[in-house]
């Protein structure tokens, strides 16, 4: 397993469309990948459970990750979340 803390630096924030494109770059990897904010922790593979964290630019969110490819996966969030 691992963790990262990342800040989120999109432009607005996680709304429907930053969600939407999070879950698809969550689903690209074989591990299971969970985004904790505060005292929730979500599936970061369901829109549901990302759209209920209600996140902004600027907030801290813990990523973590287990399988084959966590590695992989927390790199490929941190990306998408940093906006690079």
């Amino acid at each position: 397993m691992s963790t990262k803390e990342i800040t989120i630096r999109l432009e607005n924030g996680l709304e429907a469309r930053p969600v939407a494109m999070l879950v698809q770059v969550a689903s690209q990897f074989e591990s299971s990948v969970y985004l904790e904010a505060g005292s929730k922790k979500v599936n970061a593979k369901s829109i549901m459970g990302m759209m209920s964290l209600g996140l902004d630019t600027g907030e801290k969110v813990t990523v973590i990750t287990e399988g084959s490819d966590e590695e992989a996966a927390i790199e490929g969030i941190e990306k998408y979340l940093s906006g690079k």
